[in-house]
């Protein structure tokens, strides 16, 4: 189904949709036309010589220069090459369609004030297919993603690179295999292309996505291993959240019975502790808390994927020009970092239940570290120091980066948000959490082998989903094919789609 681009109904499933899936867009008609109201201002505006930022001026330190009318036709072509300066290896297709959806978007509230052919040729390009190649690194979340955005840019002048139907090509090249006439840049076109923080919100909104999807995986696995380790059930029960009052912990403790329900544990008649250790019952709180700030994130994350996000921005009812920042990345950069900080908290819990199954001092009369004939075996000892480590980097990746402001353009842009270092971390940080989370599955699935009783329907669905991926481990053997096959496991979902199947959604 196509996706209408309004400037204000987009939302991070659709963005998904577009991104990842190649879901057709189409810019709103009304959209459209608040783009050429806002184009035919600016240049009456021009027409007068009324000084505009970046559009008659310099950027950044020279924005006091006034360019003459013969400079103005040229000044975006080499505002975009100067700002086209990133480096590293080309971030991943989606992550850049997701960011020209999102800019796309910022077009469609009409205050932009760059020609129509601008967003209409980057709506060709995603539904073509046509995508630029974009350096990973350079951007510091204030004037927006400046330098990957003006990489992409570069198509509009039919140069830079594109991937085009599995090829890097040169950007001239794939306009012309997809049939996409180059536009050329204009008074204003090239600011307008690259001033918003698209690409970090595009990367955290996607991220949000998979955050949402992993938390739903934890609640599973910590039915996994609660359920394995004899677990007191009352910490799970849905009038203890109540009681306190946050949405986050409520869902979990939900989440978290319809895993175990139809489980032999929730008779009664299996004897259990009076109270459960820390990493056992405080799971509802701490996977609660998790929620609660990725809700929070995304509520953030979605402000801007509808915001105007532009400097300068026309507002053509007022036929008023306003400078300001509203390019500024600190509002979606403060929240994702948080965001990052609860996944790597949720895999610190994950990594705690993780001992208890293994240590043989707490973990409910299971074989030592899960292994047959232990001490001739080591079972799953060495797959704790592999979650450890994972762990350990992602500590270290949760420091936030919004508050690591470096000043920058001889200090006229002095505070900067940082906040592609926060979406770029939070992209290893999920990487690693598929892993920590795919060994505290596979410890859990090889614990409840070991349990003589009936396992909850949830938790059993997601056993037998284990077992076509990893077989249990009976004598040991080189354990990293199967802690990566883990880890391809929980990043492709297929637990939490087959458990959902059988216990309804976990939300």
């Amino acid at each position: 189904m196509t996706i209408i681009l309004d400037g204000s109904s987009l939302t991070i499933e659709k963005l998904v949709a577009i991104a990842r899936h190649g879901e057709k867009v189409e810019l709103d008609p009304q959209a459209l036309e608040r783009i050429r109201a806002c184009r035919a201002m600016l240049e009456e505006k021009l027409a007068a010589h009324e000084i505009m930022y970046g559009t008659n001026t310099g950027i950044g330190e020279f924005s006091e220069k006034v360019l003459d009318d013969e400079q103005v036709k040229q000044f975006q072509r080499y505002l975009v090459y100067n700002h086209a300066a990133g480096i590293g290896d080309p971030i991943p297709v989606e992550h850049v369609r997701a960011a020209l959806a999102s800019r796309i978007n910022v077009h469609a509230r009409g205050y932009s004030g760059c020609r129509p052919e601008i967003t209409l040729t980057y709506v060709e390009m995603l539904n073509k297919g046509v995508t630029p190649v974009v350096c990973q690194k350079g951007s510091v979340g204030a004037c927006g993603d400046l330098a990957p955005m003006a990489q992409a840019a570069l198509l509009l002048m039919g140069e830079g690179e594109a991937f085009y139907q599995g090829e890097r090509l040169p950007g001239a090249e794939a306009m012309r295999r997809a049939g996409i006439p180059v536009p050329g840049l204009q008074a204003r076109d090239g600011l307008a292309a690259i001033n918003g923080s698209n690409l970090l919100t595009a990367i955290s909104a996607l991220t949000l996505y998979d955050m949402d999807r992993w938390l739903r995986q934890a609640e599973i696995a910590a039915a996994m291993s609660i359920e394995a380790l004899l677990g007191n059930l009352k910490p799970y029960h849905a009038k203890l959240h109540e009681l306190r009052g946050f949405k986050g912990a409520m869902r979990a403790a939900r989440a978290i019975r319809k895993c175990i329900e139809g489980s032999d544990l929730t008779t009664g008649k299996m004897k259990t502790k009076v109270q459960d250790a820390y990493s056992m019952r405080s799971t509802p709180q701490v996977i609660g808390a998790a929620h609660d700030a990725i809700d929070y994130a995304r509520s953030q994350v979605e402000i801007e994927l509808n915001a105007v996000a532009d400097n300068p921005i026309f507002v053509t009812e007022d036929r008023l020009t306003l400078t300001g920042a509203n390019f500024q990345g600190s509002p979606v950069a403060l929240p994702m970092d948080m965001a990052g900080a609860a996944i790597t908290m949720v895999c610190v819990l994950s990594e705690r239940r993780l001992n208890r199954l293994t240590n043989p001092a707490l973990s409910q009369g299971l074989p030592d570290f899960l292994a047959h004939d232990p001490g001739f075996y080591s079972g799953l000892m060495l797959s704790q120091y592999t979650a450890d480590m994972l762990i350990v980097e992602q500590r270290i990746l949760s420091m936030p980066a919004s508050i690591q402001s470096i000043p920058a353009a001889a200090d006229q842009e002095d505070f900067v948000s940082m906040g592609m270092n926060t979406a770029l971390k939070n992209l290893q940080i999920m990487d690693n959490a598929y892993g920590v989370l795919g060994i505290e599955f596979m410890a859990a699935a090889q614990a409840l082998d070991f349990r003589q009783f009936t396992p909850g329907k949830g938790t059993n669905k997601a056993r037998e989903v284990i077992r076509r991926h990893v077989a249990h481990l009976d004598i040991d053997r080189p354990l990293f094919n199967d802690h990566n096959a883990m880890k391809a496991l929980v990043r492709s979902g297929e637990i939490l789609e087959e458990v959902e199947k059988v216990v309804g959604p976990l939300d």
